[in-house]
This record gives structure tokens, sequence and C-alpha cells, in this order.
């Protein structure tokens, strides 16, 4: 397993408040949120950046963003509006190789983002 400050989360190394756990992934929020709820979706696989992942992570991928459904659903952000965001490498934005989604809500976005 990679050393990164959510795989130290995972592991029960460092804290952090998780919204969701399951097999396949855990739900913290972001310790430097970007929009009033900011959320990021970790799945337990190692694995670095979204472009690592292959066939079989077709699954997990899926489950990620069902996840990102579930609690842009349980915070009551579906009729107002959410996004979810994968930055894959630093020129992207990517400050933690361990691949999440972010779950934005709570702010007008704009297109194109960044």
């Amino acid at each position: 397993m990679g050393n990164t400050v959510f795989h130290k989360i995972m592991s029960g190394e460092l804290d952090a408040e998780k919204l969701h756990e399951d097999e396949h992934c855990i739900v913290i929020a972001d310790i430097a949120p970007v929009a009033e709820h900011h959320y990021l979706i970790i799945p337990k696989k190692d694995l670095p950046k979204v472009s690592d992942a292959d066939q079989e992570d077709q699954e997990l991928l899926g489950h990620l963003m069902l996840v990102g459904n579930k609690i842009a659903r349980e915070k009551n952000l579906v009729e107002d509006g959410f996004r979810l965001v994968v930055n894959n490498g630093e020129s992207a934005g990517q400050t933690v190789f361990q691949l999440h989604i972010h779950l934005l809500a709570g702010r007008e976005f704009s297109w194109p983002p960044g």
C-alpha cells in the first residue's frame, strides 16, 4: 500500500472523520475545502491516478461514483447540484497520489473549470 495521507487515514495511522466507509472506499471531508461542501471519495485499493486504472477497476470506479451520489443525497445536495471532480497528475491539480473524487457543492461553479 502507498504512503500518502489517505493511506495513513485508511490504515488508522491518522485520524479523520469518515462520512462513509465500506469494503471498497472511504469518504472524508476535505481539510482545505473550496466549497461549502467538499468531500473526498477515496478507494481502498492502491491506485495513484485514474489513468492507472484498467478494465478490472471498472466496477470500483462505478462504485465510487455511486457513493458520491449517496453522499450528495444524504447531504441534500442533489436539487441544487453538485460536482464530481477527478484530477489526474500534477499538472491537472492532483496533489495526493491516491485516486480520489472531489464532491463539491454549496456554491456556483463556472465552466470551463480551472
